[in-house]
């Protein structure tokens, strides 16, 4: 009896952080994108990056003075689709699961280690983990077990967290670290035509690889 009633207790004790987390189906997701010159977030003309979830879709937008790049991802097919502009002109580049499993083979073989060291970020309490690549490269990300989106913006880079990411570390195309760190974090239901793909006035580039 007293054996049972271990074993009943365990599986209780066990259960409770999955009850916890709340998956979430809907969700727009504010970034905002700094240098290690600690660059002002307020900045009107400052980078910004917006991600959003509708069921297993999702969609990353970046805008910055200069371009804007749109990635749209299916997590059931793999498929993605990027979108940029540049001025006056459009590109749009299809890639198929093997092409986008390719663009992020960068990340296979990478590593995983979650530390002690917790943040707090709009309002969840997020747990700071160390990834570090086949390369010797390693960037650091904070996620909240709280909730679990449907949809990842990147299954390859965040294969190991364990529940929303809500900022990280990333390197921009001169090589320096840029931190993406959420500011603002909205539930309402997520238009699905943000998740249209253009059929005209987009310049389609084939992908080349890296």
């Amino acid at each position: 009896m007293q054996r049972f009633f271990i074993c009943i207790s365990t599986l209780i004790f066990f259960t409770i952080p999955v009850l916890a987390q709340t998956m979430i189906g809907d969700c727009t997701l504010v970034f905002a994108i700094s240098g290690t010159n600690g660059s002002a977030k307020n900045s009107l003309h400052a980078p910004s990056k917006t991600f959003y979830i509708k069921g297993k879709m999702s969609r990353t937008d970046i805008k910055t003075a200069n371009y804007s790049q749109s990635i749209i991802y299916n997590n059931l097919t793999g498929t993605a689709t990027i979108l940029k502009e540049v001025g006056s002109v459009k590109y749009r580049t299809d890639l198929t699961a093997d092409q986008w499993k390719k663009e992020n083979e960068m990340y296979m073989g990478m590593t995983f280690k979650e530390t002690t060291e917790k943040k707090v970020i709009l309002g969840y309490t997020c747990t700071k983990a160390i990834a570090t690549l086949k390369d010797g490269s390693s960037f650091s990300y904070y996620f909240t077990r709280t909730i679990m989106p449907t949809a990842s913006e990147n299954p390859y880079q965040f294969q190991h967290a364990g529940g929303f990411v809500l900022e990280y570390e990333a390197k921009g195309p001169s090589g320096r670290k840029i931190t993406f760190t959420a500011t603002k974090i909205n539930f309402n239901p997520v238009p699905i035509a943000l998740f249209d793909l253009p059929q005209t006035g987009y310049r389609n580039l084939p992908y080349e690889g890296k």
